[in-house]
């Protein structure tokens, strides 16, 4: 049994470059989408699908955001579970494709590189690719990013 199965939580030195995990499925449903956007992204072809259909989307979509927030919630639920929780120091996302209404995502995440810190030296930085993938296994986020990692005690 890994030491993530039995709920252990990762710290820097547990973390290889080119480990991978894989999440839980999150299935994402229109009245949902609605809601998201209604509250936090208001545009046409996130909140009503007869707009939705004059849009560039040509269809009722997720707010790239509303993605992001599945997102993390998958990462922290069923990532890496990280020592300290998952602390991030930023970023770069893109959104290839969109999120549809019956769209069952996952994420996939890789560890690109590990630096111990210098000035801080019970902790380093973890550099994550993390990629949203639908149920066809098309890529609707992918996020590059830096997290503090705490070495183990």
């Amino acid at each position: 049994m890994s030491k993530q199965e039995i709920g252990e939580r990762l710290y820097l030195d547990d973390l290889t470059v080119g480990q991978r995990f894989v999440s839980g499925t999150y299935k994402i449903e229109a009245a949902e989408i609605k809601e998201f956007a209604g509250k936090y992204d208001p545009q046409p072809f996130h909140l009503d699908e007869a707009a939705a259909k004059d849009s560039f989307f040509g269809e009722l979509v997720a707010s790239g955001w509303h993605t992001a927030a599945i997102s993390m919630k998958l990462l922290v639920t069923g990532g890496p579970p990280l020592a300290g929780g998952a602390i991030g120091l930023g970023g770069e996302i893109s959104w290839p494709r969109p999120t549809r209404p019956g769209d069952v995502l996952r994420v996939e995440c890789e560890v690109l590189g590990i630096t111990p810190s210098r000035s801080r030296p019970e902790r380093g930085t973890v550099i994550f690719r993390m990629q949203t993938r639908n149920q066809r296994d098309e890529i609707v986020q992918s996020f590059t990013g830096k997290m503090i990692v705490p070495k183990r005690p």
